[in-house]
């Protein structure tokens, strides 16, 4: 029996910040990556806000009028609750270490470098069990093979099989940017999520390159009659748009 690939696997993120232009940026940088993110000015909106959605990972700033990231954390389950990560000015070494000790997973400094919190919340996503948007339970189990239009790809073995089940090489980097779009199929990928899942967060980006190695990815892909797997979506990235089941 086959059992169909969940196409939604996003982890929800809350930004806590008193500047609202830290927030959206932040915000809209990390769902440019894949993330569900919301947003809260302080203390009694990110309460709200936990107590109608499930969050992965907070991100806290730590200098923030009334009550400040020290005291928001200090009232927060470290034990059943999200991870976070402390966000606060270059200096402040006393909150910073108070804060780790407090139970707080991680610190960036301001002003972050967008790509840096990116692979800093990766990093603690992957220690508490979620990497990538990916909850460990989601994972397919070892040798299961991605089924698609009568393709079939091994992620362990690392190996393409086409219809007629004849092997099609792959280079390393062709077999990480398909495996990237098969598990998320009919969703729309931007280059820079291309880029970051299949070469990792800290890759120097060129758009230019994942348009050539996707050229050449549909091009083993291609069969006489068939309908293309890849499309191109004008202004925003590609898309796989078969349907893609575990097995």
């Amino acid at each position: 029996m086959q059992a169909a690939i969940a196409l939604d696997l996003e982890t929800r993120l809350l930004i806590v910040d008193d500047d609202p232009g830290i927030r959206e940026l932040t915000a809209a940088f990390l769902e440019q990556h894949g993330y569900v993110v919301d947003t809260a000015s302080g203390g009694a909106e990110m309460r709200e806000a936990m107590a109608a959605h499930d969050y992965a990972l907070v991100v806290l700033d730590l200098m923030m009028p009334g009550e400040d990231g020290l005291a928001i954390l200090r009232s927060m389950d470290r034990e059943s609750g999200p991870a976070v990560i402390l966000h606060s000015v270059i200096g402040e070494d006393v909150d910073r270490i108070v804060g780790l000790e407090m139970g707080a997973d991680d610190y960036v400094a301001k002003p972050a470098n967008p790509r840096e919190l990116l692979a800093r919340i990766r990093s603690v996503l992957r220690r508490s069990g979620t990497a990538s948007g990916e909850r460990a339970a989601d994972k397919l189990p070892e040798r299961q093979f991605l089924r698609f239009a009568g393709w079939r790809l091994d992620p362990v073995a690392r190996q393409l099989y086409d219809p007629e089940n004849v092997i099609i090489n792959l280079s390393d980097g062709e077999f990480r940017l398909l495996l990237a779009l098969v598990e998320r199929p009919r969703r729309v990928l931007t280059r820079d999520m291309l880029l970051d899942l299949s070469r990792g967060p800290m890759a120097e980006h060129f758009d230019r390159a994942i348009d050539v190695q996707m050229s050449r990815l549909r091009k083993k892909l291609a069969r006489p009659g068939r309908e293309e797997l890849i499309r191109t979506i004008r202004n925003e990235g590609y898309m796989f748009v078969a349907e893609v089941a575990a097995k």
